[in-house]
């Protein structure tokens, strides 16, 4: 092997050192119409040092013979500089030195390759890597090498959407890893070693970090196959430890490790792992704070750099800030699950139950949370806590813990709608809406004075409605079917309370029974413009409705019916005319149960109630004709 201080070594050093500034730095200047000139030139001098190198491996294999054993004891046990790296004189270890070497360039010209969009070529010279060591032990001098080859494997096989031959190279190289940590632990050799002269060879310390942030890349890879396994506990885990390990190692870009944060957050909400979904989106925002302030809008407009930062960072930051929206609206959502009674109301016996118990389980939500596996840089530790102290984690059981956490939620939804204004983002604007609308929904189910809860509602209906009127429904046919059914449903709750509040007073007065009249009368415009949108052009209601229609237009039919004979009025005729409709739309959801049976399932109780109308109210409106026809 030459010498390190051969003119041939030190040449071989210097085009390593080429190929690495054209592939990693002089790529990025390349013009749109050559895209990979100068990965191009990194390949033809990776393949020159390819030769060289085998030439090399020749002239070993020719002297190897005329060594004796006194040369290499002639170091005792110490290391002799051979070629650039550390390597102790044995035979084994030489061959597989000159192995990893050539093994190293068949990996950076597979990466070429891949990176150049020949993936076929790419997967040749890593499989050439593989064979090469395939006789080899892991060792710290190759180790490396071992992971990363298996690394672009995987994600080769993993764009194939060959997720389970991914797995297997990831995996290996997640094991290799393990043991070699485990067996050995010293400092691997990095994939550089090999062809840097001594005086430019990384330290010890870089050595550590490019080792690490290979496995991290190993563990970050198998976070998304086991995405795309459906093996989404194992993913969770595996993103989190990848979080965590970035953290650790300073591997991060701020704004896309906050993103990754509070995305991994929503699946600990799924799993109703608040704790963790908590921690996550708290460490979110610190780590987005790393990236900077959002440049003014002053600024924005006289720079074309400041007006990108200040876009990247507003979306960045009002995307989390959704995280957090549904973090406390699954929370709220959840608690209620716990808390409802049958007829979805709160359970007085179920909350008191829970109060009681809710001492013990603080302090073991406590003890758990020192299990929890936290992202505990020291320099972010303090400041994700006290994003944490912010909002709770633990389901909330009265109207206070509950206001405390929409609050929090309300917040964020100012500060999502900051971003995502109306006129350029109108789908996420109007989400955005819906979620707001839902924090009120929810927690008026823990507000016990109905006329509070009547006008948390009537919030719902103030900024949801404008939306509804003037959203085009050619362009937005399924946001204005949300929007329609959410304000059916609005005032009909609205109606629901009226109604229990009216009941209890000994006569309504006039000003009630208006209002009660009103309320009904907009549930069934927007349930009726809900089931209008679901006719043909030509104004046709399908024989068969789809699917995801199918619940949502039998019970907007169910409610027009009840609603048409709650309406309160002291002209026979006019009741009449309302109890007829009324049976009329109980009729419909009768007769399509009867011609596609297999809705049944989907309206059971709605389809229970409707044929219990349609044999009573005949009866009604026929005493009601019958003295309208006395009076005349």
């Amino acid at each position: 092997m030459a010498s390190t201080n051969s003119r041939e070594w030190r040449a071989v050093c210097e085009k390593f050192r080429q190929a690495q500034d054209l592939s990693e730095i002089e790529s990025r200047k390349d013009p749109e119409n050559d895209p990979f000139r100068s990965k191009y030139k990194a390949r033809e001098l990776l393949k020159e040092i390819h030769c060289t190198v085998k030439n090399f491996e020749v002239d070993d294999s020719e002297n190897e013979d005329r060594e004796t054993d006194g040369q290499s004891g002639e170091h005792g046990d110490g290391e002799a500089i051979n070629g650039g790296v550390h390597q102790v004189h044995t035979g084994d270890s030489r061959a597989g030195l000159r192995a990893a070497k050539l093994g190293v360039v068949d990996y950076h010209l597979g990466v070429n390759h891949i990176e150049t969009e020949e993936f076929s070529a790419g997967e040749e010279y890593l499989m050439n890597c593989m064979k090469l060591l395939d006789g080899c032990t892991v060792t710290r001098e190759n180790v490396s090498l071992f992971i990363q080859v298996r690394n672009q494997l995987g994600i080769l096989w993993a764009g194939r959407d060959e997720t389970e031959t991914a797995q297997g190279f990831l995996e290996k190289a997640e094991s290799i890893y393990t043991h070699y940590m485990k067996e050995d632990g010293q400092p691997p050799l990095d994939l550089v070693d090999f062809f840097v002269l001594e005086e430019d060879a990384p330290s010890q310390q870089e050595r550590i970090r490019r080792f690490e942030m290979a496995y991290t890349h190993t563990l970050y890879y198998l976070a998304q196959v086991y995405k795309n396994m459906s093996q989404y506990e194992r993913a969770g885990q595996y993103c989190h430890s990848t979080l965590q390990r970035q953290l650790k190692f300073s591997q991060f870009v701020p704004l896309e490790w906050a993103i990754n944060a509070a995305t991994l957050s929503q699946y600990y909400i799924t799993k109703t792992r608040y704790m963790e979904a908590r921690h996550c989106l708290a460490a979110a925002n610190v780590i987005a704070g790393l990236a900077g302030e959002v440049p003014s809008e002053a600024a924005a407009k006289e720079s074309e750099v400041e007006y990108e930062k200040r876009e990247q960072l507003g979306q960045k930051r009002a995307e989390i800030a959704r995280c957090w929206i549904k973090y406390c609206l699954n929370l709220l959502q959840d608690a209620k699950k716990i808390l409802e009674d049958n007829i979805g109301e709160l359970d007085l016996d179920r909350q008191e139950e829970l109060q009681r118990a809710r001492r013990d389980e603080e302090e073991e939500k406590e003890r758990g949370r020192k299990t929890t596996f936290l992202f505990d840089s020291a320099d972010t530790f303090d400041s994700i806590c006290s994003q944490e102290e912010k909002v709770s984690c633990i389901c909330p059981l009265n109207f206070e813990e509950a206001r405390a956490i929409f609050l929090v939620g309300q917040s964020y939804v100012t500060q999502a709608k900051e971003y995502f204004e109306m006129d350029g983002h109108v789908t996420d604007h109007i989400e955005i809406l819906q979620d707001h609308s839902a924090l009120f929904k929810v927690l008026a189910f823990f507000e016990e004075d109905l006329e509070r809860r009547c006008k948390m509602h009537k919030r719902r209906v103030d900024m949801l409605e404008p939306i509804c009127k003037d959203l085009n429904a050619q362009y937005y046919l399924l946001i204005c079917r949300q929007l329609q059914f959410e304000l059916a449903e609005t005032f009909y709750e609205m109606m629901d309370l009226k109604l229990a509040v009216a009941e209890k007073q000994e006569q309504p007065d006039a000003h009630t029974i208006k209002k009660f009249n009103h309320l009904c009368s907009a549930s069934i415009r927007y349930y009726q413009m809900f089931i209008d949108s679901i006719r043909s052009p030509e104004g046709k209601f399908p024989e068969k409705l789809e699917d995801d229609l199918l619940r949502p237009a039998l019970v907007a039919k169910f409610r027009i019916a009840r609603l048409q004979s709650k309406i309160i009025t002291g002209n026979l005729t006019t009741q009449l005319e309302n109890l007829s409709l009324s049976l009329e739309s109980y009729n419909f959801v009768v007769q399509y149960c009867e011609n596609h049976p297999e809705a049944k399932k989907s309206v059971e109780t709605e389809l229970e109630l409707s044929e219990e109308m349609v044999s009573l109210l005949p009866m009604k409106i026929n005493r009601i004709q019958g003295r309208i026809a006395s009076s005349n």
